[in-house]
């Protein structure tokens, strides 16, 4: 059989992972940013106690490798809560994410300056009202750099979801090079296919930057 015969019979189905590797992002950047943006609220705002933790969750997570977390929620979690094995890829993702998230607010948050909070409070505002109209709009802007960043590392992260068994890409690209004897050329295509959709995420996040950017000293 053909090379570029075997690879158009077979992209119909690999291409078919792509949609689950998308998905797989969304759902852990989603929870990765949620649980990021209150540990970083925490670090910055909290008790000492509190941001002691967030501090020691993060560096615990973040000591972990993320095939590590993804095998442990595989055999405990999802066992414990009846998850599939997309949800548990995409929580362990998300968890794992969540950790440099965290960071990348956290440094963000300290970055606006503190002048803007004094002034929010001279206003009348409360510290928690600061936080969200005044500090959180311009500190997520400041974010958008670094944060387009770890999209790029959690959708090629993904990949990592085949060893729990998720149908994504690799998954797919596996069991076609099972069949076909041929592992070069089908991974080498869905390499090609990862490095497509990063390149689009980064285009996609670069054009999000440049209309967010704030204007020089903010």
């Amino acid at each position: 059989m053909d090379k570029l015969d075997l690879i158009a019979r077979n992209l119909p189905y690999i291409s078919q992972g792509i949609v689950t590797t998308l998905l797989l992002t969304v759902v852990a950047l989603t929870s990765g940013f949620a649980a990021g943006l209150l540990l970083s609220l925490v670090r910055v705002y909290g008790s000492n106690r509190a941001a002691g933790l967030a501090i020691a969750y993060g560096r615990a997570v973040r000591g972990l490798p993320l095939l590590v977390i993804m095998i442990l929620f595989y055999l405990f979690v999802a066992d414990l809560f009846h998850l599939s094995a997309f949800m548990t890829a995409a929580l362990a993702l998300g968890l794992h994410s969540s950790a440099y998230q965290a960071e990348i607010i956290r440094a963000a948050i300290q970055s606006v300056g503190s002048g803007q909070m004094i002034a929010a409070r001279s206003l009348g505002m409360s510290q928690l009202q600061a936080v969200i109209y005044v500090i959180l709009p311009q500190a997520l802007r400041l974010a958008l750099p670094s944060w387009s960043n770890e999209a790029a590392v959690v959708l090629k992260d993904s990949s990592l979801a085949y060893a729990i068994g998720t149908a994504e890409l690799l998954r797919r690209a596996e069991y076609v090079s099972a069949r076909t004897y041929e592992p070069l050329l089908v991974f080498g295509t869905c390499g090609l296919i990862y490095l497509m959709l990063t390149f689009t995420t980064n285009r996609i996040l670069g054009a999000l930057e440049a209309k967010y950017r704030l204007p020089d000293g903010h």
